[in-house]
């Protein structure tokens, strides 16, 4: 297990790597910050962090880069079933949490319901990559990002979804 820090327009994020996969990207002041992240892991390079530096310096010039690096959360199988949902948000989408339920669904047999769909979203050890700020509430309301409301909506703004003088998504009606 390696980490690296990299400084971003949204502030400092620290990554994780098995040696292998990116295991773990987290804003250093975000809610359950580190939360896979060992006790007195050694910083180093991998080339799994150079790829995610690309990434992050197209991601962050308002490119949609593709995520082309081995990516490996860990979780329950809840968890790990709503991050796999998760990255098929495409660039510039949202999802509500309902939604978002009802994809899960199939996958692990039942609606586990908004609450358990909230706590796995926040619970994303992979931020950004990861995109559980495109995840948004039933009336387009932004609600809950372990890295703070504020990165949630510069992120969605860079993404071309919220516009600079609104805080909510306005949802398309089909």
């Amino acid at each position: 297990m390696r980490q690296k820090q990299f400084v971003t327009p949204l502030g400092t994020i620290t990554a994780a790597s098995d040696g292998t996969a990116l295991t773990g990207l987290w804003f250093t002041d975000q809610q359950y910050y580190g939360s896979t992240l060992p006790d007195a892991t050694p910083t180093g390079e991998l080339p799994v962090f150079e790829q995610l530096a690309a990434w992050l310096t197209a991601y962050f010039a308002g490119r949609q880069p593709t995520v082309d690096f081995p990516v490996r959360p860990t979780g329950t199988p809840l968890r790990e079933a709503v991050w796999s949902v998760l990255r098929t948000i495409p660039y510039g989408e949202v999802r509500t949490y309902g939604e978002l339920a009802t994809l899960v669904t199939p996958i692990i047999g039942h609606n586990p319901g908004a609450r358990a769909m909230g706590n796995a979203v926040g619970h994303n050890p992979i931020s950004l990559v990861i995109p559980c700020h495109r995840v948004i509430g039933q009336t387009g309301d932004l609600v809950g990002y372990a890295g703070g409301l504020t990165r949630k909506k510069a992120l969605l703004r860079l993404e071309g979804r919220l516009s600079e003088v609104s805080d909510r998504v306005v949802l398309e009606k089909n």
